[in-house]
């Protein structure tokens, strides 16, 4: 078998798949043809430049490549590059060898375990059947005994499931006889009859009985239930409450006994929540006692404030929150909201509960009538010191302070002053200790049943679990009055003036009160009963808005109706004019103490927004037709400045020269309001707006910056035209002054007295007089006074170097003309030379003499007006130049 095998494998490893004897065979073939030269001996190689051989590995089981489950010819003779394909060939025939030979030593090996491998099988069906014979007896004894097992396991569960049941029914019998029990003993403690007494004083109405009974109080007479009622009723409602959370437990068993023992838990919890409605009441009333007959000893009074405490305390127990809220809306607060809140309460005369306190502030902000735009809104200006006799009697409690409200001449904060004693007097305390019980039963684990209704088991909400006096009571008796009575009054919208000023008590009424709640979440509540809702609804403060709009919109419409702008006389830090200081009233009205309301923020901020625009544009408007009705100057601004000048100044008609001035205060008071209003605004703002605003996030507080600062700088963006207009008149006026200097060289040639001058001409002062009369450098009172420190160096600058141009035209002017007349004179007299020495001796050369001299003089005179106008005269190339003109030499 081993040699048959040998063969076989030979044959089929002679085949050569790979074609690598016809490689070799061609790689043979292309060497001889290219002529290679051929190594005879390997120390003829040289080895000194050659690269580093590459590590030979040989074939191997451990092949990555042999060992692959897809053979792949190509990786196989890339990896082994660098051998030729003789040498390849030659170690996989030796690799093929070696496999041959290991396949055949294998097989010797285990020939013999393959031989005796069927010898060793002979007769083992036989000794199989044998062992299978006695497995289906075994099977059987093994299936008989399981099911006893199962039959004895069964009877034991029976057993168990039937103790389980008998331990839990008599679970439930202990628990109906617990409630049982309990209701008997409720019964007792509450003095009602049982059954059994009252059996024939049962009636039975629609199928069920009902035991009609007098009224237990009459029968709790006797004094050892007296002596301690809250505190009696306090552990009946303990009782109470194991009894409902043991009627639930029975209710989820389905017992018929609960639904038949119901009518006397509904009955049990009916007296019991009578009694403790006629103790709490009967305690409140000794309490707050309006007429003060009832005023009890100090030890009375705190007995009673005990039983009030143990009152709540039950009524929380209970989960009767609402009625607790009854009793005292119907026994404290509804009779003195009636009585307080009428529709005559502000007609009716005053008679306060205490005298009047002597701290009033020097001015009422809801009442003065003082133009103060300047003040910001405050919320609590309303506000008085509380009465001595308040703080003495409440402090020693530490309970919160009444804040009373400024009722001077107010009625409605009279009847609000009322509502605000009448609290603190009488229900904060109660508040009080309603919430110190609210806390403390928080903090103790209670059995989630409820109380409230014993024919459900569902929770209470959240929101509807706890005493909210404060919401449920207080705030919805005086929300209601107040709708009710005093709405057509308080929230007529019709008067603005009277809107704002109820709006503001109101509010600040609404803060006092909050400012007495024990809790923050009793505030919250207060904010979200429906009553406080409606009660914010009725305020109209969109038409409240639109009357405020009219009048301030109406009011500046009427200053920007007029055909132009007419300056004032400004004061520092005032407005030039009225329009922009009607401008400036409308937007500080709008955040002033007597106009702005918090909630109406947005709509003011957009007002003040459209005001800014307005202002800008009446501004375009009114000075572009300024614009258009100047006269044409022969003059460039200073945008042309560089530019060749036009002709010869002639001397302005007297209506050009008022019209000019008129301009120029319209420019000067423009410039003027635009930069006192954007101080103004900023101002306003940073001190007034961001502490007014309502709470925003950072990203809109820097939007609203951007959106201000953006009409700000519309608004500002109208200084340079302006600027530009003032500079242009200024030049023209300015260099009016020019127009003596053509004729010097004439009144010195005409002049008798043939001096040289020591002082600069007559005119000079007066070049440069409109510019400091117009910032009021040496007079007064000017139309740019107020612009002096931000306009007057680069204005005087810019009419300085304009003007200074214009001299040095004037001067190059008489220079050609000099010139003409000399070269006309030369065949007569020696040559002539302006502004230069020369050697002539003749009387033409010194009247060019004391000429030149007087230019000098002039151009210094020019230079230092200069200097008092701040214009840096040596930085000036213009001034240079006409310097370099009058102290230059004649070459000739």
């Amino acid at each position: 078998m081993a040699t048959s095998l040998l063969d076989t494998d030979s044959q089929s490893s002679s085949r050569d798949p790979y074609y690598l004897d016809r490689l070799a065979d061609e790689l043979a073939n292309r060497e001889s043809a290219t002529g290679l030269p051929s190594i005879s001996h390997p120390s003829d190689i040289d080895t000194t430049n050659l690269p580093d051989l590459p590590e030979y590995t040989p074939l191997s089981h451990n092949d990555k490549y042999l060992t692959a489950e897809v053979f792949n010819v190509e990786e196989f003779l890339l990896a082994r590059s660098h051998t030729s394909l003789p040498d390849l060939r030659a170690e996989l025939r030796q690799y093929h060898a070696e496999l041959k030979e290991e396949l055949v030593r294998l097989i010797n090996d285990d020939y013999e375990a393959f031989i005796s491998l069927s010898t060793d099988l002979r007769d083992e069906g036989d000794r199989l059947e044998r062992l299978r014979a006695p497995l289906a007896g075994l099977k059987v004894n093994v299936l008989q005994s399981k099911n006893e097992l199962q039959a004895i396991q069964m009877e034991i569960h029976d057993k168990l499931t039937q103790r389980t049941k008998l331990r839990e029914q008599k679970a439930l019998l202990h628990l109906l006889l617990k409630i049982s029990e309990s209701v008997t003993r409720l019964e007792s403690l509450l003095l009602i009859a049982s059954p059994e007494q009252n059996e024939d004083e049962s009636l039975e109405l629609n199928g069920a009985k009902y035991l009609a009974y007098s009224s237990h109080l009459e029968e709790s007479s006797d004094e050892k239930f007296r002596a301690n009622r809250a505190k009696h009723l306090g552990r009946v409602s303990t009782e109470y409450t194991q009894l409902l959370y043991h009627v639930q437990k029975a209710r989820t068993e389905k017992c018929a006994f609960v639904e038949g023992i119901q009518w006397r838990i509904d009955r049990v919890r009916s007296t019991l929540s009578s009694d403790l409605d006629h103790l709490f009441s009967q305690t409140l009333q000794s309490l707050t006692d309006p007429k003060g007959e009832n005023k009890g000893t100090e030890l009375e009074r705190n007995k009673w404030i005990a039983d009030a405490t143990e009152c709540l305390r039950t009524y929380d127990m209970l989960g009767l929150w609402r009625d607790a809220e009854d009793v005292v809306r119907r026994d404290v607060v509804r009779y003195f909201v009636k009585k307080t809140i009428h529709p005559g309460a502000l007609a009716a005369p005053h008679s306060p509960i205490v005298p009047n306190t002597p701290f009033h502030t020097s001015t009422n902000p809801m009442t003065s009538t003082a133009p103060t735009h300047q003040i910001p809104y405050t919320p609590f200006t309303a506000f008085i010191p509380k009465q001595a006799q308040f703080q003495s009697s409440k402090s020693v409690l530490g309970l919160p302070q009444v804040q009373l409200l400024d009722d001077t001449d107010d009625p409605l904060a009279r009847v609000y002053n009322q509502i605000l004693r009448f609290i603190d007097r009488d229900i904060v305390r109660i508040m009080d200790i309603a919430e110190k019980v609210t806390i403390k039963s928080a903090s103790e684990p209670r059995h989630e049943v409820d109380v409230s209704s014993t024919g459900t088991n569902e929770t209470h909400d959240i929101s509807d679990s706890g005493f909210q006096f404060l919401a449920n009571v207080v705030w919805d008796e005086l929300g209601r009055s107040i709708m009710a009575e005093l709405g057509s009054v308080v929230f007529a919208a019709g008067k603005p003036n009277e809107f704002r000023k109820h709006y503001e008590t109101t509010q600040a009424f609404i803060r006092a009160l909050e400012s007495m709640a024990p809790s923050m979440s009793a505030i919250f509540a207060m904010r979200r009963h429906p009553t406080y809702i409606a009660f914010e609804r009725r305020w109209q403060l969109p038409v409240y808005f639109q009357l405020r709009w009219k009048e301030i919109a109406g009011t500046l419409e009427e200053m920007f109706a007029a055909p132009r702008l007419e300056p004032i006389a400004p004061k520092d830090g005032s407005f030039a004019t009225p329009q922009g200081a009607a401008a400036w009233i409308a937007i500080s009205a709008s955040w002033s103490s007597e106009i702005y309301i918090p909630e109406l923020s947005h709509r003011f901020w957009k007002l003040t927004l459209q005001i800014l625009r307005r202002y800008t544009a009446f501004l375009q408007d009114n000075l572009s037709s300024s614009d258009n009705a100047q006269p044409e100057r022969a003059v460039s601004s200073s945008s042309g400045r560089g530019t060749p000048l036009g002709p010869a100044l002639e001397p302005t008609p007297a209506e050009v020269t008022a019209a000019d001035d008129a301009l120029l205060r319209q420019y000067a008071a423009a410039v003027t309001d635009i930069k006192t209003m954007e101080s103004n605004v900023n101002n306003l703002w940073h001190q007034v707006i961001t502490v007014v605003m309502p709470d925003v996030s950072e990203d809109e507080n820097l939007l609203m910056e951007d959106a201000l600062r953006e009409g700000v700088s519309s608004l500002t963006s109208l200084i340079p035209s302006l600027s530009n207009n003032i500079t242009g008149i200024l030049t023209k006026r300015c260099s009016e002054g020019l127009l003596p200097v053509r004729s010097i060289p004439s009144q010195f040639r005409a002049m008798s007295n043939k001096r040289i001058p020591t002082e600069p001409s007559y005119f000079i002062s007066s070049i440069l007089r409109p510019l400091k009369i117009f910032f009021g450098v040496g007079v007064s009172d000017g139309p740019g006074r107020l612009l002096k420190e931000d306009f007057m160096k680069v204005i005087s600058t810019e009419v300085f170097n304009s003007v200074t141009q214009r001299y040095i035209s004037y001067l190059s002017a008489m220079r050609k003309t000099e010139e003409s007349l000399r070269r006309l004179k030369r065949p007569k007299k020696s040559p002539f030379s302006l502004f230069a020495s020369s050697g002539n001796t003749s009387d033409e050369g010194k009247d060019e003499e004391r000429i030149r001299a007087q230019m000098i003089l002039d151009v210094e005179a020019f230079g230092k007006d200069g200097e008092l106008l701040s214009v840096e005269v040596s930085k000036s190339q213009y001034f240079l130049s006409l310097k370099e003109i009058v102290y230059a030499v004649d070459a000739e």
